[in-house]
């Protein structure tokens, strides 16, 4: 019998897939369940797709007061902006807890208060092993905070580049396409299959996504450890605004019509000469024997279907001497590596499993 863990929150999308994943995780067992106003409803009615999972199809989601007291060794927080922060407070604090939730990802308070209504409640350590000497902190933290979808997939490809100097930290531009389950459970016309099928749109454009602090933070850090400012840019510290740190990020959300995936079109003005720029090296060096980054052979572009029901992350690069920039184009699952799977490896690190244990980095496809 492995570590006992909990998910709070376990009704929504990434729950579902927290659950799907840890039906099949070698050395985790099953805890409490929760689903807030879903108590007291049978999991397999709420998600369908595990009723062949006798452990779970027979079984109904609890309260929320089960945290407080169900011996678990982790618990997972899958819950809505401003609900981790309270539940977690109340948890033993000898009990691990990774939250798939904003809760803890900023260490801006007033980054924090551009887009959330909550207090802020301080940052802990982030939860994307990928990053330089990420997996040692994550190892040893007892709280971890999972980066949002599309933070993830930006900072995993912007960061080799940042941190070896090649490209300049204030002139970043993201334009990312997510699946409609990035958007959460919740009822709205907006993403109905009616409004959503056969259509494309943009949505909280102009800097006012949430996940835009937290891109330009992780980069922040990155040109922090690697010593970007030698192209004179002011590598910041921690918790200073983007106008502090020298890190901008325009970054524009795109609503496409697929259940689930991100794609994302990264471009920044290189640093140094267009032509020797070395792009493709320094992602290769960088995630050289990462189990779930894979650099794609020159002229093979990212595509979602690939990493769909994965850990994954698949990406390409290239240097364009015409304008001078960078472009790096990233494909993850918004409910693998960019929310469960990537909670999951948190967990792995912090019960000193082994890191892969439960996951993949193999896509479904058809």
């Amino acid at each position: 019998m492995g570590a006992r863990v909990a998910v709070a929150g376990a009704s929504g999308y990434a729950g579902g897939e927290l659950l799907r994943l840890l039906a099949g995780h070698p050395d985790l067992e099953i805890g409490p369940v929760t689903g807030q106003s879903s108590a007291g409803r049978p999991i397999a009615e709420m998600h369908p797709h595990l009723a062949g999972v006798p452990s779970l199809a027979e079984r109904s989601f609890d309260a929320m007061d089960t945290l407080t007291d169900s011996g678990c060794d982790l618990v997972f927080l899958a819950l809505p902006a401003g609900e981790s922060a309270p539940l977690a407070a109340g948890l033993d604090p000898a009990v691990r807890v990774v939250d798939l939730g904003p809760d803890f990802r900023l260490s801006d308070p007033g980054a924090w208060a551009r887009h959330y209504q909550a207090p802020h409640a301080g940052r802990w350590v982030t939860g994307l092993p990928e990053l330089p000497g990420a997996r040692e902190q994550i190892a040893a933290a007892a709280r971890v905070a999972v980066p949002g979808c599309y933070a993830t997939a930006a900072i995993v490809a912007l960061t080799p580049l940042v941190a070896a100097g090649l490209i300049e930290p204030h002139d970043v531009v993201i334009v990312a396409a997510s699946g409609t389950s990035g958007a959460g459970r919740s009822l709205r016309t907006d993403l109905l299959a009616s409004e959503v099928m056969g259509a494309v749109s943009a949505y909280a454009a102009g800097g006012t996504h949430r996940h835009t602090p937290e891109i330009e933070q992780a980069l922040a850090e990155a040109a922090r450890l690697g010593g970007a400012g030698r192209h004179g840019v002011t590598a910041g510290q921690p918790g200073e605004a983007a106008g502090q740190t020298g890190v901008t990020v325009g970054f524009t959300p795109i609503l496409a019509p697929m259940p689930r995936g991100i794609l994302a079109t990264c471009t920044a003005r290189l640093a140094g000469d267009p032509a020797a720029a070395p792009v493709r090296q320094a992602i290769a060096d960088r995630y050289a024997g990462e189990p779930f980054v894979t650099l794609l052979p020159e002229g093979r572009w990212p595509t979602t279907a690939a990493v769909a029901g994965s850990n994954g992350v698949h990406l390409q690069a290239a240097a364009d001497a015409r304008t001078g920039r960078a472009t790096v184009v990233a494909a993850i699952d918004n409910l693998g590596k960019g929310a469960a799977g990537q909670a999951i490896q948190d967990a792995n690190l912090m019960l000193g499993l082994p890191e892969t244990a439960g996951l993949s980095a193999i896509g479904v496809a058809p």
